[in-house]
């Protein structure tokens, strides 16, 4: 009986070696699965960054073309006035005066408008600009 005890307890001892080894061997496999893990984790995320700075730069880029076009437009409409032509009232009230048809020396104008009150002076100077008269 001893002789079998013996036998089981260094087969038991044996066992317990064994699986020692085997619980190692397996925390050293999930701590290089782990690791592995985090590694694909790492460069799925640096590719999605990746990607999803080109689509930043590429609607910036898009956003600076409009940009530049609606600059370019609006710097066309400053330089051509929407109006080319003067109001009857104000032509006549002006060849009243002696002020004809092209550029409008200021003061002969200043001088034309002052019976009007301020508001309407402004209003036939802003018409003037408009219709590209006064430079």
């Amino acid at each position: 009986m001893e002789k079998e005890e013996k036998e089981i307890t260094e087969r038991i001892e044996a066992a317990t070696t064994l699986l020692e080894r085997t619980l190692s061997w397996l925390d050293e496999r999930l701590a290089a699965a782990s690791a592995m893990a985090g590694e694909v984790e790492r460069i799925s995320a640096t590719v999605d960054q990746t990607r999803r700075e080109a689509e930043l730069a590429e609607k910036l880029g898009a956003a600076e073309r409009e940009l530049a076009e609606l600059k370019a437009a609006a710097a066309t409409s400053l330089l051509t006035p929407l109006r080319k032509t003067v109001p009857a009232s104000t032509s006549e009230m002006l060849a009243k005066h002696g002020i004809a048809e092209g550029p409008v020396d200021v003061r002969t104008l200043d001088a034309a408008l002052a019976g009007l009150s301020l508001e309407q002076r402004i209003a036939v100077k802003s018409q003037l600009l408009r219709a590209g008269a006064i430079a």
